[in-house]
């Protein structure tokens, strides 16, 4: 297999290296966005139905519509919808009217409810927006509401759009989006300019399209005139024609049912799926489009030297699931083998940990705790009848360099009690060993860093992540498995995405700088990565690496550690999970490479990637 070969698209300054995502040139891109989820039930089962059976990839929710609450329980249902939040100041059918989450009487007819139009329309004569004196003030603060209803529901979110151009009808508004879109991380895609400032095209029908039969001829005949290299948004619809469907119009749009069947029918039609899949067209994402990494063609060297390491894999019967290269900001070399799945989040195991010190250094820069704040602080209602002066004196820091003094790892013994309180049982364990002078493996250890950021901030740590993390990144769909308590693992149980992984090394090669924007603190970038305390592999004593002849020579685990990362050989550092699981960055090199798997050898894991592919960077 070939790895993929992308070449770079340049735009402007919103994306880490600045440059835009180009999906490969050997083939054209598109989104195809839908609409209006929230407004009725025959939309909201329409578009669920167009995602998991059809070629929809992009949803926009409206909270402002009466089945917002079902559609945020289908969202919970379906996370790989990529969801951007619909931002509503008009109600355009009759027979169904929406209500402002505020007080915006500037937008409003003398019931409360939004004006049916956005500009003057002939049919309802003095009933739009812009007709009125509306007030910038109230737009803002319904947008606000809006965006803080959907992040409360919805923390995946991932972007913005205007229902009936809502978001750029002025310039006045248009630069408001901006800054809105700014503050919360939600790049909006429906303003001015966003399809100069995302370089892609608008497409819609080529021909008549009121039946469902012209609807399809209409779009193939689109998607054939689709150009290679080039990326495309198509906009529409669905609903079903049901009972509930046939009372919504408004005047000048009557067949309101059957024309979304059409849709419905057309985003899950066959003969569409083969075209696409016949002309090669890559279906991704919003959040995609707007925060992907930009793609570059891979030098002829690296071209060669990843053909070499994957025919070595292959060679070596290692279960390589995915492998992601970036250089100098760019994603220069990905493939994905096996079970690698390239939109579907893998089991991360304990590159957890890394995600979980970001969150403590997060709340440490935000002043909610200190690395010297000692551990039984936190949790004085959970701690033995007897406290030992070893486990008095352990501190943060402790924890997050595997040196809280215990003799081994406590965690299959914690884990195991499956009703216990977990906190409870490590505060109990024995500490046998002065706190900062012991190295030992411990996963429960960093458990207890995600129970002390829930404690301090109030929130589980992928929610805390979101908006100080995930949401600038572009990273959605995140999942995290919890303790009994509720409380984030911590030290295993994250999923995420090859390319997310690929983010956040990047992240830490930038020091801590993405888009501009300091979000993770560059002093704790520094720290995290550095070597503050030897290393030993996980369940190993010093005298056990002595007898299997282990050294810094040849192990990329006697090479020191941080705050959750390991120190590499060559001058890199790693996050790092079992079955190999990586997350390399090389700052020598300005590269990250991230890898998922199934390897049980993982220092012959990281030897090909040294042999093979270091040597081309």
């Amino acid at each position: 297999m070939k790895p993929l070969r992308m070449k770079n698209m340049i735009a402007g300054c919103l994306f880490a290296a600045g440059t835009l995502p180009a999906w490969g040139q050997s083939s054209p891109t598109l989104v195809v966005r839908i609409d209006d989820l929230g407004a009725f039930h025959s939309v909201n089962e329409a578009c669920i139905k167009t995602y998991r059976d059809g070629i929809a990839r992009s949803v926009e929710v409206m909270p402002v519509a009466a089945w917002y609450p079902e559609a945020v329980k289908m969202l919970k249902e379906n996370p790989g919808l990529d969801v951007g939040l619909h931002l509503v100041i008009t109600s355009e059918w009759e027979n169904v009217k929406w209500r402002p989450l505020t007080h915006c009487p500037s937008l409003t007819d003398e019931n409360g409810y939004f004006y049916p139009m956005m500009s003057a329309n002939p049919a309802y004569p003095g009933q739009s927006i812009m007709e009125n004196k509306w007030d910038i003030k109230e737009i803002e603060q319904e947008f606000r509401a809006q965006i803080e209803m959907a992040l409360k529901n919805i923390p995946q979110l991932s972007h913005l759009s205007g229902h009936m151009l809502s978001t750029g009808f002025s310039k006045e508004v248009n630069e408001l989006v901006l800054r809105l879109a700014k503050e919360y991380n939600l790049p909006s895609v429906d303003r001015m300019n966003s399809s100069k400032d995302y370089q892609f095209t608008y497409i819609g029908y080529d021909g008549p399209k009121r039946t469902s039969a012209e609807k399809e001829n209409s779009f193939i005949k689109s998607l054939n005139k689709l150009e290679p290299g080039k990326q495309y948004l198509f906009l529409d619809h669905p609903a079903f024609d049901n009972d509930e469907m046939k009372t919504v119009f408004h005047i000048g749009y009557e067949d309101v049912a059957l024309d979304r069947q059409g849709v419905t029918d057309l985003l899950t039609n066959p003969r569409v799926k083969q075209t696409i899949e016949e002309k090669g067209i890559k279906l991704i994402t919003i959040n995609q489009l707007t925060k992907g990494l930009p793609r570059a063609t891979a030098s002829k060297k690296l071209d060669k030297a990843m053909d070499k390491y994957l025919n070595a894999v292959k060679k070596a019967g290692q279960d390589l699931h995915s492998i992601m290269i970036v250089q100098h900001g760019n994603v220069v070399a990905a493939q994905w083998l096996s079970q690698g799945k390239e939109d579907e989040p893998h089991i991360l195991n304990s590159v957890s940990k890394t995600f979980t010190a970001t969150a403590v250094g997060l709340a440490i820069s935000e002043g909610k705790l200190k690395l010297t704040d000692k551990v039984i602080s936190f949790f004085p209602d959970k701690l033995p009848a007897t406290i030992s002066e070893n486990l008095a004196d352990m501190t943060v820091r402790d924890l997050l360099t595997m040196n809280c003094g215990h003799d081994v790892d406590p965690s299959g013994t914690v884990r195991k009690k499956a009703d216990a309180d977990w906190v409870q049982e490590f505060l109990a364990y024995p500490v046998e060993h002065k706190p900062g002078t012991f190295y030992t493996y411990n996963s429960v250890g960093t458990y207890m860093l995600s129970a002390i950021v829930q404690k301090v901030t109030g929130e589980k740590v992928v929610d805390y992540l979101y908006p100080r993390l995930f949401r600038p990144l572009g990273i959605v769909n995140v999942r995290w498995e919890e303790s009994p308590q509720g409380i984030n693992t911590g030290g295993w149980g994250l999923y995420l995405k090859t390319e997310d992984l690929a983010k956040m090394g990047q992240l830490f090669l930038q020091k801590g700088k993405w888009n501009g924007q300091q979000v993770l603190p560059e002093e704790w970038v520094k720290e995290a990565s550095a070597y503050q305390v030897p290393s030993l592999p996980a369940g190993m004593k010093p005298e056990m690496v002595k007898k299997a002849k282990m050294s810094a020579k040849t192990s990329d685990w006697l090479q020191g550690y941080g705050y959750q990362m390991w120190r590499c050989r060559h001058n890199a550092y790693r996050a790092d999970g079992a079955n190999g699981q990586y997350i390399l960055v090389l700052p020598e090199k300005d590269a990250v490479i991230a890898v998922t798997a199934h390897i049980q050898d993982m220092q012959a894991e990281l030897n090909l990637i040294w042999k093979y592919l270091l040597p081309a960077l």
